[in-house]
């Protein structure tokens, strides 16, 4: 049976990908506590990392400090570096050595949660392993085998997950590319702004080569190699709108920008059918609204919303409130997300 894979990402920054990340992944991990998870941070920023490990409040980032401190590094960055010396051959690497369990630093992550973390190793690997994708080694399809690094990882590991859940930074870079070939599905998080909607076109371009600028990128571009190598593409699976509380009523002109996105998906749905999972805008589109101080507060002390309580909380050493119907309202929100990821 295919582990399901899914990975969170979106060639433009700023859309909240990551906290959707934080909560999506935690309160399915809540919802799921029979099914075996894990989460790689394929991001050198390793926010994910950081949150998951306790975030601000909770010495996330001490944590998560001294997981990239251990010996071999518990990180992504770690694995990668493990892979270097023999870039085209997976060998006996221990897999395990990289792993940690974020319960174990952060208590109010579900117990059911493993990571691969994020590290700011990946951009000083970066160049090294795109030169190794590039060589040109007679009967070896050098690229696929540097953009299988997590596959391998994943189909040691795969007997012992139910689910796997990737964060990667906005780019498109060889580490993403890596992560990208290892999902299966893709989430697709935008916002109510024009360059959201630019951002979905760009990423079916970066990813499944539609509407390139030129056909000279043609086969240079990830599907083709993809292809080439006989590694299946991931599906869109779901776009998020998050953050559109302030875009919300019939007079917005954001809700024009709201429209023409469902446009697009839909031209997508009637086109290339093969390239997502769901059928319709109903099943593939989701509104998320802005977590405001709720999550604030909650991304500050690395608290899924299924546990956050209401009071006044410390914050940067400032004590803010938070009203229990908010955190009820942004959970049912949230369990709504973690039930289409399924």
């Amino acid at each position: 049976m295919t582990v399901n894979s899914t990975i969170f990402w979106n060639n433009k920054g700023g859309t909240g990908k990551t906290s959707l990340a934080f909560q999506a992944i935690t309160t399915f991990a809540h919802l799921n506590q029979s099914k075996r998870i894990l989460v790689i941070d394929v991001c050198p920023q390793a926010n994910l990392s950081e949150l998951l490990l306790g975030g601000l409040e909770g010495n996330g980032s001490d944590n998560l400090l001294k997981v990239q401190g251990r010996t071999p590094r518990a990180t992504v960055g770690g694995y990668f570096q493990s892979r270097l010396p023999s870039p085209y051959s997976f060998g006996s690497i221990p897999v395990g050595d990289y792993l940690v369990v974020p319960s174990q630093y952060n208590s109010l992550i579900p117990g059911n949660i493993v990571l691969l973390a994020g590290d700011p190793l990946l951009e000083l690997q970066a160049n090294s392993m795109s030169t190794l994708a590039n060589n040109q080694i007679p009967g070896t399809d050098t690229w696929v085998k540097i953009v299988s690094w997590l596959k391998d990882f994943i189909s040691e590991t795969k007997s012992a997950y139910d689910y796997i859940f990737t964060d990667a930074n906005p780019s498109f870079s060889i580490y993403t590319q890596v992560a990208m070939a290892a999902a299966n599905r893709v989430v697709l998080p935008v916002m109510a702004d024009d360059s959201s909607r630019r951002a979905i076109q760009n990423a079916f371009s970066l990813i499944y080569g539609l509407k390139l600028p030129s056909e000279i990128y043609a086969q240079h571009m990830f599907a083709t190699r993809m292809d080439q190598g006989r590694l299946p593409l991931p599906k869109a699976h779901l776009v998020v709108k998050n953050r559109i509380t302030q875009y919300m009523g019939s007079a917005s002109g954001y809700r024009a920008i709201l429209d023409s996105i469902d446009r697009d998906i839909d031209s997508i749905i009637r086109e290339n059918p093969d390239l997502i999972t769901f059928g319709s805008l109903d099943e593939g589109v989701l509104e998320i609204r802005d977590f405001q101080t709720t999550g604030v507060v909650a991304f500050a002390r690395g608290t899924p919303f299924f546990a956050l309580k209401p009071g006044k909380r410390s914050v940067g050493g400032r004590r803010v409130a938070i009203d229990g119907n908010q955190i009820r309202d942004r959970n049912i929100e949230i369990v709504k997300l973690a039930m289409l990821l399924k």
